[in-house]
């Protein structure tokens, strides 16, 4: 199965929001659900209202493009769904480098929440939390803002390469290689924080040899110019000179009090290994020692991976739990497949079967 293969709306599970427009504001919330099973019928609850939560608080703006994907993780989903684990779903996979660090933080759900409107998005997580209230606990809160045209509190565009259209959800929706979870996606985030000071401290040229594009025009550099270590050549993947993308859909965040500047990564795809070559690119490097120089300024400060189920399966989530779960052993049914072996199965990056 090739990432160029078709994913056909028609053919396949409706997927939820991912490949929705770029919008103005956007809230990732990660919570932790709390370990009794009480708890758990909470969230596995509101789970399958999401949809109708998103529809009444968007009808009060119907230009306003509200939307929320749902991100399940690892742990939680055993707990949850009670159905064997996608084959892409593992706890987030450190990254130690001669000091650089991708760590792994706690995260059971990811509500990722966009809209025109910041007012639209706080009243969806607002009535999430409402329905959560004595059963999970927000660990992670971030308000996203889109910074002029596209660009990052860094002072370059952001997304550039973004796939879009049908591309896109080619990029970001598993097909027929994951049947059981046709129309799902994986989805990695990551909130860095900036040293903004020390990054201005640089002139614009060192800047753009260390991100791989002109700053101002946002052109590309070319090959002859722009460094191996460039940003956008280690998060170039490609598999049989064929280059393998992910949807973004990055946010700014910020506090000036504070002087926290940063951006917030999320990263969809129909299968993880990419993303997490990507990262290993970065953190430990392409041959290793040949790091991304932006971590030098930037440092990641969380890092999860989820598994977003179709629409309809996240519809269902109440009803998709096995006898196994519901008799409270927490676990999925014996039939599930064997999880990870820890490898980044670069052979699956296209979507299919490994090499």
């Amino acid at each position: 199965m090739r990432q160029d293969d078709p994913v056909s709306p028609a053919a396949s599970a409706e997927p939820q929001a991912i490949a929705a427009p770029l919008t103005k504001a956007a809230i990732f919330l990660v919570v932790v659900v709390d370990p009794d099973e009480p708890s758990a019928d909470v969230a596995r609850s509101l789970c399958a209202d999401i949809s109708g939560l998103v529809r009444a608080v968007g009808f009060r703006d119907l230009t306003g493009q509200l939307s929320c994907v749902t991100g399940i993780g690892p742990a939680a989903w055993d707990r949850l769904a009670g159905l064997p684990r996608p084959a892409g779903l593992h706890p987030f996979r450190e990254i130690r480098a001669d000091g650089r660090y991708a760590v792994s933080t706690p995260g059971d759900l990811l509500f990722h929440i966009r809209a025109t409107r910041m007012d639209l998005c706080f009243q969806l997580a607002q009535q999430i939390m409402t329905r959560l209230a004595g059963a999970a606990t927000v660990v992670d809160e971030v308000h996203g803002f889109s910074y002029f045209d596209e660009r990052d509190l860094l002072g370059f565009v952001d997304g550039t390469e973004n796939p879009g259209g049908a591309a896109a959800l080619q990029a970001a929706i598993i097909g027929p290689e994951e049947p059981a979870y046709e129309g799902g996606s994986y989805v990695i985030i990551q909130k860095y924080l900036h040293d903004l000071d020390a990054w201005n401290r640089l002139p614009v040229e060192e800047q753009e040899k260390i991100i791989g594009r002109t700053k101002l025009d946002d052109i590309e550099l070319p090959d002859d110019v722009k460094p191996s270590s460039a940003h956008n050549a280690l998060t170039t993947i490609e598999v049989d000179g064929d280059e393998i993308k992910i949807l973004r859909d990055n946010m700014s965040f910020g506090a000036v009090g504070t002087q926290e500047f940063g951006t917030y990564f999320i990263g969809y795809a129909r299968s993880p290994a990419t993303t997490e070559q990507m990262l290993q690119n970065m953190f430990v490097g392409s041959p290793p020692g040949n790091y991304d120089r932006l971590l030098d300024f930037s440092r990641a400060v969380t890092g999860n991976l989820f598994f977003v189920p179709s629409q309809p399966m996240l519809d269902d989530l109440d009803s998709l739990v096995s006898p196994a779960t519901e008799s409270g052993t927490g676990q999925p049914a014996a039939s599930a497949p064997a999880a990870s072996t820890g490898s980044l199965n670069i052979g699956s990056l296209r979507g299919g079967n490994t090499r």
